[in-house]
């Protein structure tokens, strides 16, 4: 599947696994197989930017992949997200997408929702939320089917 594809028909949450379609090289080629793990791997959908337009700037649509969190005893330190374009050449695939009764818990900033969390079920978001607080923080139970809601485009005026 394309960029295109994944950023207008997958939902939230949905686990998506990009490739650039070469084999794994051999682990004893260290810098060939860092540069492979760079363009091959799996991520979670947390964001759609619809684009930006204005008459000094310009910003393509895009979609962000949580990759993961690295820290140690409950304290995440790093946080590793990625931004993939429409034009992206890698080949994407959706792995897996939320079942149904999960739920989300979204921010939304300027009309665009970010996933923060994918919780089991309500009770699990609530105790997520108590322990990691955002503002604008709400909750969305999937439903069956999912549907795919895109952001509202951002175009200023010069």
């Amino acid at each position: 599947m394309s960029a295109q594809h994944i950023y207008t028909s997958a939902p939230l949450g949905s686990l998506i696994r990009y490739s650039n379609g070469k084999p794994r090289p051999p682990a004893r080629f260290r810098r060939k197989l860092r540069a492979w793990e760079h363009e091959n791997g799996v991520g979670r959908l947390v964001e759609r930017y619809p684009g930006y337009v204005s008459a000094s700037f310009n910003s393509p649509p895009h979609f962000m992949l949580h990759l993961g969190d690295y820290g140690s005893q409950g304290t995440i330190v790093l946080t590793v997200r990625r931004a993939y374009g429409l034009d992206s050449s890698l080949h994407f695939e959706i792995v897996e997408t939320p079942r149904a009764g999960s739920v989300r818990i979204l921010t939304s900033v300027d009309g665009r929702d970010e996933l923060r969390h994918l919780a089991s079920n309500l009770a699990a978001a609530e105790s997520w939320m108590q322990v990691n607080r955002y503002s604008n923080m709400r909750t969305e139970i999937v439903s069956d089917p999912d549907p795919v809601i895109l952001p509202p485009t951002t175009r200023r005026a010069a």
